[in-house]
């Protein structure tokens, strides 16, 4: 596509592509692969780990993750009870290399496609919006992920790994940046980051682009589908709302409660880029 001097002032076409987070976005509905993948690395350590503790930095690369839950107050303390000194960088390698080859061996286990994934996919492909996707696993992880994702009918036209870039992942705009350029999509206004997590939005902001958060399906609100459904209407709403309060604080322009409500989002967006609203 061809960028003219009248495009760059105000982009007032469609909607040219979504860049997916994947673990409570488009599979894994309550994320839970990152989440208790990480408390049994930690437990390896005599360290107990809640999963709300686990949950907290979600979104960041892995290494990060570890380091960011091992400077938590609570999990911090115990590291120190347990080991006689603070956790060092070099025990989070250790946690990491621990980590690792149990995420890769349980991913595909707890990454069913959401609920409407698949419709919604096909719903943007039917529009010419193109799929792009990244996420917080590394590279070794999302290999395991991908064809197990394709088998179950989730496919997307690029993938990045937060340890693709040597820039780095999540906050930075680094990864929705690189699925821009892959995709050759001519202005970064054209495109719609969906994550359930804090850092995951601030990625969607810093790339300039529109950002949608999940506030049921993912990692603020963290229950299995089954144990939702459960729920009674109040505490139903008191989850969405605390989530939504979250995801917006971190700079959403859209809350839904899964993937199966954003047609109607870009849907809204677009009428926004057509009034001459930008992101």
């Amino acid at each position: 596509m061809q960028i003219t001097p009248a495009a760059l002032k105000s982009y007032r076409g469609p909607v040219q592509a979504v860049v997916f987070d994947w673990a409570g976005t488009l599979v894994d509905f309550g994320s839970f692969a990152p989440t208790q993948v990480l408390i049994d690395a930690f437990a390896g350590f005599s360290i107990t780990v809640s999963m709300a503790e686990a949950r907290l930095p979600m979104g960041l690369a892995k290494w990060d993750h570890i380091q960011a839950l091992g400077r938590q107050d609570g999990v911090a303390q115990r590291w120190q009870q347990q080991h006689g000194r603070p956790m060092s960088d070099a025990d989070v390698d250790t946690l990491y290399a621990t980590f690792l080859p149990l995420q890769i061996e349980r991913v595909a286990a707890y990454s069913d496609p959401i609920p409407g994934a698949i419709d919604v996919l096909a719903a943007l492909r039917a529009r010419a919006i193109r799929i792009g996707s990244c996420s917080g696993y590394p590279r070794v992880v999302m290999d395991k992920l991908l064809p197990h994702a394709a088998s179950m009918g989730v496919h997307v036209d690029h993938a990045v790994a937060t340890d693709d870039l040597a820039a780095g992942g999540r906050p930075g705009p680094w990864m929705a940046l690189a699925n821009v350029l892959e995709l050759g999509i001519a202005d970064v206004r054209a495109c719609i980051k969906i994550d359930d997590t804090v850092p995951g939005i601030t990625e969607g902001r810093a790339a300039g682009m529109w950002t949608v958060g999940l506030s049921l399906s993912g990692n603020e609100t963290g229950l299995s589908l089954a144990e939702l459904d459960t729920l009674p209407p109040a505490e139903l709403a008191r989850y969405r709302d605390v989530a939504s309060a979250k995801l917006m604080d971190a700079g959403a322009h859209y809350v839904i409660d899964s993937i199966a409500g954003l047609p109607a989002v870009v849907d809204a967006i677009e009428a926004r880029l057509a009034r001459g609203e930008q992101p």
